[in-house]
């Protein structure tokens, strides 16, 4: 017993740095709580590159999906599956009709031309594309679904795969981008129901501020119409 009682101040020290560990960082950190953060430092150690560019079936505009490699210093940190010494040169991988990774922009060029467009000048972080082929198929009416990043809203100095998602669309020449979602909501998930030609999607919004998205927090229900003119989002209340 006396053991225990030596030892015990030493196990709640170790037991309450391990939870202070655990806890998880929030995707959102608003004005009013912002601290000061050190300045960062700028990555030397990244290299512009884009990946060979792809055809989505049916279509005529060449896709090239462009963002950073990273080079490092040991082999046990390099990831991806195209390996050259110690760079990864893939950002994306294509399994037909969706691009999938972690890549900043697209470019988009006619196959019939040499010109290449951007999709957007500002500073994004793209996880999905995915073009609408069965839409495309029955109205002509050729769509892309972005889930991406637009914004650092954990306000680390980065806009990445730990800030807040957002669903964006576009035409297959990526010209039309529009976003979908409402700031700083955090997309769920999005469905396409083809005899209506409209796009479902689930948004959660912080309401209680605590940085966190969590049962607490309120759910929205939006649709769009594929083939409108002008892409406008309505809200729906199934509950």
């Amino acid at each position: 017993m006396n053991y225990i009682i030596k030892y015990l101040p030493c196990l709640i020290i170790v037991f309450l740095v391990s939870c202070k560990q655990e806890k998880t960082t929030p995707k959102v950190i608003y004005e009013e709580t912002k601290r000061p953060t050190e300045q960062k430092k700028i990555d030397t150690s990244s290299i512009k590159i884009a990946d060979l560019p792809i055809l989505m079936e049916g279509t005529k505009f060449l896709i090239h999906p462009v963002g950073d490699v990273r080079v490092y210093d040991d082999y046990s940190r390099v990831y991806g599956s195209s390996k050259t010494n110690q760079v990864s040169y893939a950002i994306s991988n294509y399994n037909r009709f969706e691009l999938t990774g972690y890549f900043e922009n697209l470019k988009f060029q006619h196959i019939d031309s040499t010109s290449v467009k951007e999709l957007t000048d500002k500073t994004i972080q793209i996880q999905t594309v995915t073009y609408l082929n069965t839409i495309a198929d029955k109205t002509k009416k050729q769509i892309l679904v972005y889930i991406l990043v637009d914004s650092d809203t954990n306000i680390d100095g980065k806009v990445n795969q730990n800030d807040i998602k957002s669903l964006y669309i576009s035409n297959i020449d990526g010209s039309g981008f529009t976003k979908l979602s409402e700031p700083l909501q955090e997309l769920i998930d999005w469905n396409i129901i083809e005899v209506q030609n409209r796009l479902y999607f689930r948004c959660i919004e912080d309401i209680n501020k605590n940085g966190a998205f969590d049962k607490n927090d309120k759910v929205h229900y939006h649709s769009v119409n594929l083939l409108a003119d002008e892409w406008k989002v309505e809200e729906y209340r199934p509950i």
